[in-house]
């Protein structure tokens, strides 16, 4: 009798030190792999005619999403507050730099709100979009699944924007070496 393994989904890994020389690339795979699990449950619930409930799962998708990409890339507001007070300020330019309006903060409902308007005409669109039978119905689908894919995208390279900026540092001193 064999055993059929069911894939595991990709896990969060938090970290210290958003500079510490990991693969970037392969922690924005395992962030992208869950952004699009999460867009395809958002745009089968965009598939119900129902107005208004699309935006509600949308907001409620990233809310969730982006604070769980900023731990993985080691950028909340809790891990930013543990650095050294040079690499704080570093990391701190690097989201001014890069525009990064999530990183390193509270994820709140109306700053995804925010994001969601530089996207939206798509959601002007996919409210028309549903009062047409079945086509319309599917043309929302789409436009949710393209607009949160694209709004985790913007902020997955903005972490690791932020991220290389801290890689081009030299490693923070240990306390064992202060102390010597």
């Amino acid at each position: 009798m064999s055993t059929v393994e069911t894939p595991q989904p990709a896990r969060w890994e938090v970290v210290d030190d958003p500079g510490d020389g990991r693969d970037l690339q392969a922690v924005a795979r395992r962030c992208r792999t869950v952004v699009a699990r999460r867009a395809l449950v958002a745009a089968g619930v965009a598939m119900i005619p129902i107005p208004g409930i699309d935006w509600v799962t949308d907001v409620g998708v990233l809310v969730r999403l982006l604070p769980r990409i900023n731990a993985e890339f080691g950028l909340t507001e809790e891990q930013i507050e543990r650095l050294a007070p040079d690499r704080r300020l570093v990391v701190y330019k690097a989201i001014s730099a890069a525009g990064g309006m999530l990183i390193g903060r509270i994820v709140t409902r109306d700053l995804v709100l925010q994001m969601l308007k530089m996207v939206g005409v798509r959601l002007t669109t996919q409210q028309a979009a549903k009062f047409v039978p079945f086509a319309g119905q599917a043309v929302s689908a789409a436009l949710t699944y393209t607009a949160l894919r694209y709004v985790c995208e913007q902020h997955i390279r903005q972490c690791m924007a932020v991220c290389r900026e801290l890689q081009r540092l030299p490693p923070p001193e240990s306390h064992d070496r202060k102390a010597a």
